[in-house]
């Protein structure tokens, strides 16, 4: 898709659509649209009377000019209140007005909207990144497009100077995002341990990163083993990929960071079998922290910052067989904990303990994980938001705000040190399970246990990975969540 960007304004542009907004209790047409409502003979206001638009936020409507005009449709939104209106508002007007003009078949798409701050490149790469958000579509396994309606082939953002890096920067990010959405929606029998390392490995070629896979017998010679990310290994018939992705800028970097990803390709319970009505048929979804992971690391690799990163994943299957993790076994960890299992099916942490004790081993700056941890979270929070949890509140705070500019939702949760006890075990150091209550605390302070003195947060992003119906940026099904908020905190660092 061709992105311009031009200083005419709306009354000067000519093609097929033109999108533009209106904030709530501002419905009134004045200055340029006062003229273009001239110019439409008084239709854009009847427009207006008719559907009773009000300026809420995400609704629509179009306008058929003709043929005989400079634009063919035009294209209204609502933009909520303007005091709300910020990048991540931005970002949902511009996705839901290029899946419009797809419907409407046009060819030339053109948006008129405000600029948060009036920053021009934050606008420029806010509009891409929706654009080109808004009208992804997944029909990889489709035998025929179900949809077949014409998406625009150049989309030009009026009143704006030349923003090419703000342009690229968006394309960018949306492609990571997308990437890790492409992972999510894929069936286990398409992305799994294998697969999942030559994605890495094509993005290591494509970005300049440097790649290391260990198999498993590497694995089992680090620290005193990575007992724990092994064992649930062991049931799978695919072999076990622990993947290490670094990037590294041309001179000293400022910071080294680290990335970890829970990377379970699928995720049957183990000997916990989840049951019908469990989900299991989406298991597939639950290497979200990884498809992030790596949708970040593409993306680093492009805009090319002065810090140093390291993506991170122990990816694997969690199966049954002869060789499968039993209930009550017990694992040692690569730092020498050892772990009672009380499910498994609570295997993500036990892939998480051993993959943080190799990152910190790195000897970073700080480390953020993201998991599809834990039913409890979703409880907690809903489909829509992630947990926090952070032994750092410098760090916490810069996720919060790195969140805040990706549009991607995220809730401070505590480290309540008490709720320890729920995870003590009787015959070993920790249990992988706790009590049903707080279940996604005792899972973070888990975590906690593998991580010594590096500042360190957990994110439980097991809500917001999936969406199931249409909302701002995303369609139905994988939404790529995690991406935009690990390159805001990398860039900013």
């Amino acid at each position: 898709m061709d992105f311009q960007t031009t200083s005419k304004s709306l009354l000067d542009w000519s093609g097929d659509g033109l999108g533009f907004g209106l904030f709530e209790e501002a419905t009134e047409l004045t200055a340029d649209l006062a003229q273009l409502n001239q110019r439409v003979a008084g239709n854009l206001a009847d427009l207006i009377i008719e559907l009773e638009f009000k300026g809420k936020e995400g609704s629509t409507g179009v306008l058929r000019v003709g043929s005989q005009g400079p634009v063919r449709k035009l294209l209204l939104i609502g933009l909520g209140k303007q005091g709300d209106f910020g990048a991540d508002k931005l970002r949902r007007a511009s996705a839901t007005l290029a899946r419009l003009a797809r419907k409407e078949k046009l060819k030339t798409l053109a948006l008129s909207l405000p600029l948060p701050g009036g920053d021009q490149a934050l606008a420029a790469q806010m509009m891409v990144e929706g654009v080109e958000l808004g009208l992804y579509q997944d029909q990889r396994f489709k035998s025929e497009p179900e949809d077949k309606s014409q998406t625009p082939e150049a989309v030009v953002f009026l009143g704006l100077e030349p923003q090419a890096a703000a342009i690229a920067k968006g394309q960018a990010m949306a492609a990571g995002v997308n990437l890790a959405r492409q992972l999510v929606a894929a069936p286990a029998n398409v992305v799994n341990p294998v697969t999942l390392a030559q994605t890495a490995a094509d993005i290591a070629a494509q970005g300049g990163l440097s790649l290391e896979v260990l198999e498993q017998e590497e694995c089992e010679k680090f620290g005193q083993g990575m007992g724990a990310f092994l064992g649930v290994a062991r049931a799978s018939d695919l072999p076990p990929k622990f993947i290490h992705l670094t990037y590294k800028p041309t001179g000293t970097p400022r910071r080294k960071l680290a990335i970890v990803g829970k990377g379970l390709t699928f995720d049957s319970g183990g000997l916990n079998l989840k049951v019908a009505g469990s989900g299991i048929e989406t298991m597939k979804m639950d290497m979200g922290g990884a498809a992030a992971v790596l949708g970040a690391a593409q993306v680093i690799g492009q805009l090319q910052p002065d810090v140093e990163v390291h993506f991170i994943s122990a990816v694997t299957e969690n199966m049954i067989s002869g060789r499968a993790l039993h209930p009550g076994d017990v694992l040692t960890a690569a730092n020498g904990k050892t772990i009672e299992v009380g499910n498994t099916d609570a295997e993500g942490r036990l892939t998480l303990a051993d993959a943080l004790v190799f990152t910190e081993s790195l000897k970073v700056d700080a480390i953020v994980d993201l998991a599809t941890l834990t039913g409890a979270c979703v409880v907690a929070l809903g489909d829509e938001m992630a947990g926090l949890w952070s032994t750092s509140k410098t760090l916490q705070a810069e996720l919060l705000e790195a969140a805040e500019l990706a549009g991607e939702k995220l809730w401070p949760m505590p480290l309540e040190e008490k709720y320890l006890e729920g995870i003590k075990s009787p015959i070993a150091d920790w249990k992988n399970v706790g009590p049903r209550g707080g279940g996604a605390i005792t899972a973070a302070l888990f975590l906690k246990q593998f991580v010594q003195e590096t500042p360190w947060a957990h994110l439980d992003v097991a809500g917001p990975v999936w969406a199931d119906k249409e909302n701002g940026c995303n369609g139905a099904g994988a939404t790529g969540y995690g991406v935009r908020t690990l390159v805001n905190w990398v860039m900013s660092s």
